[in-house]
Protein backbone atom coordinates (compact mmCIF):
# COMPACT_ATOMS: atom_id res chain seq x y z
CA UNK A 1 0.00 0.00 0.00
CA UNK A 2 1.17 3.25 -0.43
CA UNK A 3 1.86 6.00 1.77
CA UNK A 4 -0.77 8.46 1.87
CA UNK A 5 -0.39 11.65 0.86
CA UNK A 6 -1.39 14.22 3.56
CA UNK A 7 -0.59 17.69 5.16
CA UNK A 8 3.24 18.30 5.04
CA UNK A 9 5.16 16.85 7.40
CA UNK A 10 8.69 17.04 8.11
CA UNK A 11 9.38 14.14 5.38
CA UNK A 12 6.98 16.56 3.28
CA UNK A 13 8.96 19.53 4.13
CA UNK A 14 11.84 18.00 3.26
CA UNK A 15 11.20 16.38 0.24
CA UNK A 16 9.99 19.79 -1.16
CA UNK A 17 13.19 21.08 -0.36
CA UNK A 18 15.23 18.11 -2.37
CA UNK A 19 12.84 19.15 -5.29
CA UNK A 20 13.50 22.73 -5.13
CA UNK A 21 17.42 21.81 -4.87
CA UNK A 22 16.99 19.75 -8.25
CA UNK A 23 15.42 22.27 -10.02
CA UNK A 24 18.46 24.50 -8.57
CA UNK A 25 21.16 21.79 -10.11
CA UNK A 26 19.09 20.91 -13.37
CA UNK A 27 17.88 24.10 -14.20
CA UNK A 28 13.91 24.92 -16.09
CA UNK A 29 15.08 22.53 -18.36
CA UNK A 30 14.46 19.90 -16.31
CA UNK A 31 12.68 16.80 -17.20
CA UNK A 32 9.25 15.52 -14.93
CA UNK A 33 11.31 12.86 -13.62
CA UNK A 34 14.13 14.76 -12.49
CA UNK A 35 11.86 16.79 -10.12
CA UNK A 36 10.13 13.74 -8.30
CA UNK A 37 9.95 13.70 -4.49
CA UNK A 38 10.14 9.83 -4.61
CA UNK A 39 12.63 7.49 -5.65
CA UNK A 40 11.60 4.24 -4.29
CA UNK A 41 10.40 0.87 -3.41
CA UNK A 42 8.73 -0.99 -0.81
CA UNK A 43 9.19 -4.23 0.90
CA UNK A 44 6.43 -5.66 3.01
CA UNK A 45 7.41 -8.60 5.33
CA UNK A 46 5.69 -10.39 8.14
CA UNK A 47 7.00 -10.83 11.43
CA UNK A 48 7.99 -14.55 11.70
CA UNK A 49 9.41 -15.20 15.57
CA UNK A 50 10.36 -12.96 18.37
CA UNK A 51 13.62 -14.15 20.30
CA UNK A 52 16.51 -12.70 22.93
CA UNK A 53 18.78 -12.59 19.82
CA UNK A 54 20.92 -10.11 17.87
CA UNK A 55 23.20 -11.24 15.62
CA UNK A 56 24.82 -8.17 14.45
CA UNK A 57 25.40 -6.72 18.62
CA UNK A 58 26.13 -10.09 20.31
CA UNK A 59 26.74 -12.47 17.59
CA UNK A 60 26.52 -16.34 18.74
CA UNK A 61 25.44 -14.94 22.27
CA UNK A 62 21.68 -16.31 22.20
CA UNK A 63 19.31 -14.76 24.88
CA UNK A 64 21.79 -11.72 25.36
CA UNK A 65 19.72 -9.27 24.03
CA UNK A 66 16.49 -7.81 25.08
CA UNK A 67 13.48 -9.47 22.86
CA UNK A 68 13.19 -8.40 19.36
CA UNK A 69 10.48 -8.82 16.63
CA UNK A 70 12.53 -10.42 13.60
CA UNK A 71 10.95 -10.00 9.94
CA UNK A 72 12.54 -11.61 6.46
CA UNK A 73 14.29 -14.46 6.97
CA UNK A 74 12.72 -17.49 8.90
CA UNK A 75 16.35 -18.58 9.90
CA UNK A 76 17.85 -15.33 11.68
CA UNK A 77 19.28 -16.33 14.62
CA UNK A 78 22.23 -15.01 17.04
CA UNK A 79 24.52 -17.46 14.97
CA UNK A 80 23.08 -15.76 11.79
CA UNK A 81 25.83 -15.39 9.14
CA UNK A 82 25.30 -14.37 5.72
CA UNK A 83 25.95 -17.65 4.48
CA UNK A 84 23.73 -19.11 7.09
CA UNK A 85 20.98 -16.44 5.72
CA UNK A 86 21.65 -16.86 1.91
CA UNK A 87 21.73 -21.14 2.46
CA UNK A 88 17.58 -21.63 3.13
CA UNK A 89 15.67 -22.60 0.28
CA UNK A 90 11.85 -22.02 -0.67
CA UNK A 91 9.92 -20.38 2.04
CA UNK A 92 13.11 -18.79 3.49
CA UNK A 93 11.21 -15.28 3.37
CA UNK A 94 8.68 -13.41 5.07
CA UNK A 95 8.80 -10.61 2.65
CA UNK A 96 6.62 -10.86 -0.22
CA UNK A 97 10.08 -10.63 -2.19
CA UNK A 98 10.71 -14.67 -1.60
CA UNK A 99 14.37 -13.37 -2.99
CA UNK A 100 14.92 -10.79 -0.52
CA UNK A 101 16.93 -13.23 2.67
CA UNK A 102 17.87 -10.29 4.42
CA UNK A 103 17.09 -10.18 8.20
CA UNK A 104 15.47 -7.26 10.09
CA UNK A 105 14.83 -6.76 13.60
CA UNK A 106 13.29 -4.29 16.30
CA UNK A 107 12.32 -4.68 19.56
CA UNK A 108 9.22 -5.95 20.33
CA UNK A 109 6.53 -3.72 21.65
CA UNK A 110 4.87 -4.92 25.19
CA UNK A 111 1.69 -3.90 26.77
CA UNK A 112 2.79 -4.37 30.78
CA UNK A 113 4.36 -8.16 30.21
CA UNK A 114 2.15 -9.05 27.24
CA UNK A 115 3.64 -8.37 23.94
CA UNK A 116 1.43 -6.89 21.29
CA UNK A 117 1.70 -8.84 18.08
CA UNK A 118 2.00 -7.76 15.08
CA UNK A 119 0.00 -9.98 12.13
CA UNK A 120 0.12 -7.92 9.44
CA UNK A 121 2.57 -6.78 7.02
CA UNK A 122 5.07 -4.36 7.88
CA UNK A 123 6.67 -1.68 5.23
CA UNK A 124 10.15 -1.15 4.72
CA UNK A 125 10.96 1.76 2.00
CA UNK A 126 14.68 1.66 0.37
CA UNK A 127 14.72 5.34 -0.88
CA UNK A 128 17.06 7.79 -2.01
CA UNK A 129 19.04 9.54 0.48
CA UNK A 130 20.78 11.70 -1.93
CA UNK A 131 19.83 14.35 -4.66
CA UNK A 132 21.51 12.89 -7.08
CA UNK A 133 19.43 9.95 -6.65
CA UNK A 134 20.98 8.45 -10.00
CA UNK A 135 24.14 7.53 -8.31
CA UNK A 136 22.20 5.12 -5.77
CA UNK A 137 23.76 1.48 -5.36
CA UNK A 138 22.46 -1.63 -3.91
CA UNK A 139 23.82 -3.30 -1.24
CA UNK A 140 27.24 -5.18 -0.91
CA UNK A 141 26.44 -8.46 0.31
CA UNK A 142 26.71 -8.72 3.42
CA UNK A 143 26.41 -5.19 5.05
CA UNK A 144 24.53 -4.88 8.26
CA UNK A 145 24.15 -1.54 10.71
CA UNK A 146 22.16 -0.79 13.42
CA UNK A 147 19.76 2.62 13.37
CA UNK A 148 18.83 4.37 16.34
CA UNK A 149 19.82 3.53 20.36
CA UNK A 150 18.44 1.88 22.64
CA UNK A 151 19.97 4.26 25.30
CA UNK A 152 18.98 7.47 23.40
CA UNK A 153 17.76 9.66 25.57
CA UNK A 154 14.17 11.78 24.38
CA UNK A 155 16.03 14.53 23.29
CA UNK A 156 18.83 12.52 21.50
CA UNK A 157 15.89 10.79 19.38
CA UNK A 158 13.85 14.22 18.65
CA UNK A 159 17.26 15.81 17.40
CA UNK A 160 18.60 12.44 15.45
CA UNK A 161 18.95 12.70 11.60
CA UNK A 162 16.97 9.60 11.14
CA UNK A 163 14.05 10.89 12.74
CA UNK A 164 10.76 11.28 10.80
CA UNK A 165 7.75 11.66 12.76
CA UNK A 166 8.51 9.83 15.48
CA UNK A 167 5.41 7.71 17.08
CA UNK A 168 1.98 8.48 15.26
CA UNK A 169 -1.80 7.52 15.57
CA UNK A 170 -4.65 9.10 15.22
CA UNK A 171 -3.92 12.66 14.03
CA UNK A 172 -0.96 12.79 16.49
CA UNK A 173 2.32 13.40 14.95
CA UNK A 174 5.99 13.93 15.95
CA UNK A 175 5.58 12.37 19.16
CA UNK A 176 9.42 11.95 20.52
CA UNK A 177 7.78 9.32 23.33
CA UNK A 178 4.60 7.21 23.19
CA UNK A 179 1.45 8.86 22.73
CA UNK A 180 -0.64 9.45 26.01
CA UNK A 181 -4.07 7.89 24.13
CA UNK A 182 -4.27 6.78 20.85
CA UNK A 183 -8.18 6.44 18.75
CA UNK A 184 -9.90 3.46 19.34
CA UNK A 185 -9.54 1.38 16.30
CA UNK A 186 -5.68 2.80 15.19
CA UNK A 187 -3.14 2.01 15.30
CA UNK A 188 0.19 3.30 16.59
CA UNK A 189 3.41 4.09 13.61
CA UNK A 190 7.10 4.78 13.97
CA UNK A 191 9.09 5.81 11.17
CA UNK A 192 12.82 6.85 10.99
CA UNK A 193 15.26 6.78 8.38
CA UNK A 194 18.69 4.85 8.22
CA UNK A 195 21.92 6.56 7.07
CA UNK A 196 22.44 5.85 3.70
CA UNK A 197 26.17 6.45 2.60
CA UNK A 198 28.62 3.64 3.26
CA UNK A 199 32.51 4.09 3.25
CA UNK A 200 32.77 2.01 1.03
CA UNK A 201 35.18 -0.96 2.42
CA UNK A 202 33.86 -2.69 6.17
CA UNK A 203 30.46 -4.29 5.83
CA UNK A 204 30.49 -3.84 9.52
CA UNK A 205 32.17 -1.74 12.33
CA UNK A 206 32.71 -2.04 15.81
CA UNK A 207 29.83 0.19 17.24
CA UNK A 208 28.13 -1.08 13.77
CA UNK A 209 27.35 2.51 12.54
CA UNK A 210 30.44 4.36 11.78
CA UNK A 211 30.62 2.59 8.43
CA UNK A 212 27.70 4.23 7.43
CA UNK A 213 27.00 8.02 7.86
CA UNK A 214 23.83 10.16 6.63
CA UNK A 215 24.21 12.59 4.13
CA UNK A 216 24.98 16.28 4.60
CA UNK A 217 22.78 18.64 2.43
CA UNK A 218 21.97 15.82 0.39
CA UNK A 219 25.36 15.02 -0.59
CA UNK A 220 27.48 12.04 0.69
CA UNK A 221 30.24 12.97 2.79
CA UNK A 222 34.07 12.26 1.72
CA UNK A 223 34.65 9.98 4.33
CA UNK A 224 31.60 8.10 3.72
CA UNK A 225 31.47 8.53 -0.40
CA UNK A 226 28.96 5.54 -1.45
CA UNK A 227 25.90 6.07 -1.49
CA UNK A 228 23.31 3.12 -0.84
CA UNK A 229 19.56 2.62 -0.47
CA UNK A 230 17.84 4.94 2.18
CA UNK A 231 16.17 2.35 4.65
CA UNK A 232 13.06 3.93 6.16
CA UNK A 233 11.44 1.24 8.36
CA UNK A 234 7.44 2.17 8.85
CA UNK A 235 6.45 0.21 11.70
CA UNK A 236 2.74 -0.71 13.02
CA UNK A 237 1.53 -1.76 16.19
CA UNK A 238 -2.00 -2.71 16.92
CA UNK A 239 -2.06 -0.49 20.05
CA UNK A 240 -4.57 2.09 21.09
CA UNK A 241 -6.77 3.05 24.07
CA UNK A 242 -4.45 4.19 27.24
CA UNK A 243 -1.27 4.07 26.39
CA UNK A 244 0.00 4.27 29.97
CA UNK A 245 1.14 0.20 30.06
CA UNK A 246 3.12 0.37 26.41
CA UNK A 247 6.70 0.00 26.42
CA UNK A 248 9.48 -1.62 24.10
CA UNK A 249 11.45 -4.28 25.10
CA UNK A 250 14.24 -2.22 25.00
CA UNK A 251 12.53 0.53 27.28
CA UNK A 252 10.48 4.37 26.77
CA UNK A 253 9.60 5.33 22.87
CA UNK A 254 12.37 6.94 22.34
CA UNK A 255 14.80 4.08 22.85
CA UNK A 256 13.10 2.99 19.66
CA UNK A 257 15.85 0.98 16.97
CA UNK A 258 16.84 -1.30 14.30
CA UNK A 259 18.66 -3.31 12.62
CA UNK A 260 19.37 -4.42 9.39
CA UNK A 261 21.94 -7.55 7.65
CA UNK A 262 21.56 -7.70 3.52
CA UNK A 263 21.18 -10.90 2.34
CA UNK A 264 19.08 -10.42 -0.98
CA UNK A 265 19.54 -12.06 -4.09
CA UNK A 266 21.88 -9.48 -5.74
CA UNK A 267 20.57 -9.38 -9.51
CA UNK A 268 17.04 -9.07 -7.82
CA UNK A 269 17.88 -6.31 -5.62
CA UNK A 270 20.24 -4.08 -8.19
CA UNK A 271 16.93 -4.52 -10.92
CA UNK A 272 15.17 -2.84 -8.26
CA UNK A 273 17.52 -0.27 -7.45
CA UNK A 274 17.95 0.61 -11.29
CA UNK A 275 14.55 0.71 -11.97
CA UNK A 276 12.54 2.21 -8.83
CA UNK A 277 15.62 4.68 -7.05
CA UNK A 278 17.70 5.52 -10.07
CA UNK A 279 14.59 5.54 -12.63
CA UNK A 280 12.69 8.09 -10.29
CA UNK A 281 9.84 5.77 -9.37
CA UNK A 282 6.93 5.65 -6.26
CA UNK A 283 7.20 1.55 -6.44
CA UNK A 284 5.47 -0.98 -4.39
CA UNK A 285 7.48 -4.67 -3.87
CA UNK A 286 7.19 -5.72 -7.55
CA UNK A 287 8.66 -2.54 -9.01
CA UNK A 288 5.85 -1.40 -10.21
CA UNK A 289 4.71 2.50 -9.82
CA UNK A 290 0.79 2.86 -10.22
CA UNK A 291 1.47 6.77 -11.04
CA UNK A 292 3.32 5.46 -14.04
CA UNK A 293 2.45 2.52 -15.20
CA UNK A 294 3.76 3.23 -18.45
CA UNK A 295 7.18 2.40 -17.02
CA UNK A 296 6.25 -0.83 -16.79
CA UNK A 297 6.93 -4.02 -13.78
CA UNK A 298 10.49 -5.03 -13.04
CA UNK A 299 9.72 -7.82 -11.13
CA UNK A 300 7.15 -10.62 -12.19
CA UNK A 301 3.63 -10.97 -10.46
CA UNK A 302 5.16 -13.70 -8.23
CA UNK A 303 7.68 -10.94 -6.85
CA UNK A 304 10.78 -12.60 -8.66
CA UNK A 305 12.72 -11.41 -11.56
CA UNK A 306 12.20 -12.87 -14.46
CA UNK A 307 14.79 -15.67 -15.72
CA UNK A 308 15.97 -16.72 -11.87
CA UNK A 309 16.50 -20.08 -10.91
CA UNK A 310 13.55 -21.78 -9.75
CA UNK A 311 13.41 -21.84 -5.70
Amino acid sequence: MFRRRKALSAGGLAALTIAALLTAVTGPSAQADDLVTHHEFQVNCTVHHRANDDPIVFPNMPGASHEHSFVGNTTTNAASTLNSLMAPGPGASTCLNPDDLSAYWWPTMFRGNDPIIQTWHQTIYYKSGILRYQDVRPFPPGIRFVVGSPTATQDAFRTAPGAVEGWECGDSFHNWDFPANCPLGTQVNIRYQAPSCWDGVNLDSADHKSHMAYPVNGVCPASHPSPLPMLEFKIAFPADGDMAGIRLASGRGYSWHYDFFNAWDPPTLAALVSHCINGGLQCNSRGFDLYKPERGQILGDNYRLPGRPTI
